[in-house]
């Protein structure tokens, strides 16, 4: 018997200074049995950083939301969609290959994706010249420790408030709080 993913609510309240974005969102997110907490809230914190997008590139008529993430490669980890159903966001976490990062800059006008884990660096040294032809990418490096501590919040349910300041997001909850600083790779 395949074992099933874990649901995890959230509701996320987005006060992006630096875009002069405030929002609530009701969040569901589905973690897949391979996925680690980590995982799971580096995608959620690259969502809270992109949130502004639903306002700046879709004025507001579009849908930002979690993809199907390890249960379909071929789905972002995160997307923006405007109603016409064309994809103007994807978001992807960790460490893929280049060539569903190739597909990824065709069906999208952006992507962005956040590596977050202790071997980030030796896997960019390895790809980067095959990224670096890719002009609709930008990738984005999550500390190591902001990725952990980020770990250390998720909860089934949680109450989060992402403030986004200087580039960086400061995301809170009843039991703490992370500071996030993303270093932009490309």
């Amino acid at each position: 018997m395949a074992l099933k993913s874990t649901v995890f609510k959230a509701q996320l309240a987005v006060a992006d200074i630096d875009h002069g974005y405030y929002a609530d969102h009701a969040l569901t997110l589905a973690r897949h049995p391979s996925e680690t907490d980590e995982r799971m809230m580096v995608r959620l914190a690259a969502l809270a950083l992109n949130a502004h997008a639903l306002q700046t590139e879709c004025n507001s008529d579009g849908t930002l939301a979690f993809g199907a993430g390890l249960s379909d490669p071929d789905d972002p980890d995160v997307h923006l969609r405007d109603f016409t159903g064309r994809t103007r966001l994807w978001i992807e976490v960790g460490q893929p290959e280049d060539k569903p990062m190739a597909r990824a800059c065709s069906k999208a006008d952006r992507v962005l994706l956040y590596a977050f884990s202790p071997s980030a660096e030796i896997w960019w040294r390895g790809i980067e010249t095959k990224l670096t032809r890719l002009d609709r990418l930008q990738v984005w490096r999550i500390p190591t420790e902001a990725a952990q501590a980020l770990g250390a919040l998720a909860e089934r349910s949680m109450q989060l408030q992402a403030t986004i300041q200087d580039g960086a997001l400061l995301l809170s909850s009843g039991t703490g709080s992370v500071e996030v600083e993303p270093l932009r790779w490309k």
